[in-house]
């Protein structure tokens, strides 16, 4: 038997009945942000694939109507609230590149954007990395758009480094690909709280193919200096 559904209660968001002034517009907008938090909520225990509609409108207090007034389905609720997570993490890690005036502290800025964003809200998290490959081919190619997006923030972000030009363009997939599996198996286990004590040993993966170990290493070292000081 699949655990329960969080229950029904007014969100701190929720619109109050009657009368509130608000435009359509504005009513829309906030109708969405709630099936958006309630997909992330229900996705969080029960996963994508018992997900129903009732589930998602239940969490959301929202009427049936509201919902197909503005999706036709999980499947497209769902995408779209990807949409919004990987869009609030591609501008979180993208803040963090564009203020690093060197690779070293755009490398660090990016991991430690990366590390507190998933961090933060584990069923955002679970959804975000995890439940999305539940979601069929549509979510597989999600997914790799922004594999492939922060592949070439590594492309663009390392070109700088030493011995950057004799390595293989295929590196930043392989660094990307690694550190997916990393944040997977860290949500998975339930273990996110723990991502930004890594930040160091996920810098020094990232450099290591530019540098070798010992420029890594002491990429690493400085890391943890800074950490600390």
């Amino acid at each position: 038997m699949s655990e329960p559904v969080p229950t029904t209660r007014r969100r701190a968001g929720q619109l109050p009945g009657g009368r509130h002034g608000l435009s359509r517009e504005e009513v829309a907008a906030n109708q969405r942000e709630r099936l958006f938090q309630a997909v992330i909520d229900v996705t969080s225990v029960i996963g994508y694939g018992e997900m129903s509609v009732e589930d998602i409108i239940t969490t959301a207090g929202v009427s049936r109507r509201t919902f197909y007034d503005l999706f036709d389905n999980k499947h497209q609720v769902f995408l779209a609230c990807f949409d919004r997570v990987a869009g609030g993490l591609r501008e979180r890690i993208q803040q963090a590149y564009d203020a690093g005036t060197n690779p070293f502290e755009r490398v660090v800025g990016c991991i430690e954007a990366l590390t507190s964003y998933i961090s933060e809200d584990p069923a955002r998290a679970e959804l975000g990395i995890v439940e999305v490959m539940a979601a069929g081919q549509d979510g597989i190619t999600r997914r790799n758009e922004t594999i492939a997006y922060l592949a070439g923030l590594v492309r663009e972000g390392t070109s700088e480094l030493p011995g950057a030009s004799s390595v293989p363009e295929v590196t930043s997939e392989t660094i990307v690909g690694g550190l997916y599996e990393v944040l997977y198996s860290r949500v998975v286990r339930g273990e996110t709280d723990e991502l930004p004590q890594l930040v160091p040993d996920l810098v020094q993966a990232v450099v290591l193919p530019y540098l070798g170990l010992e420029g890594a290493q002491a990429v690493r070292a400085r890391v943890l200096r800074d950490r600390t000081s």
